[in-house]
């Protein structure tokens, strides 16, 4: 199972963003993000709403795609 925490942080990093700049500009936008103290630990302990992870993957322009697992 991926840790979406670090996977977000990497994926920010790539952009040049940071989880506190990202979290103030969606705010700005006005999605309905916590604020980034909250939004980490929501990460940390993995009780982050699917919604919010899609609001922030779809700013610097990713997606999440399912797909069925390799035997």
């Amino acid at each position: 199972m991926i840790d979406i925490k670090l996977e977000l942080e990497i994926l920010l990093l790539r952009k040049g963003l940071s989880m506190r700049k990202l979290i103030s500009r969606l705010r700005e936008k006005g999605c309905d993000i916590p604020k980034s103290g909250s939004m980490s630990v929501q990460l940390k302990n993995k009780r982050v709403r699917f919604q919010t992870v899609q609001e922030i993957l779809d700013y610097p322009g990713y997606e999440i795609v399912i797909k069925e697992k390799q035997k």
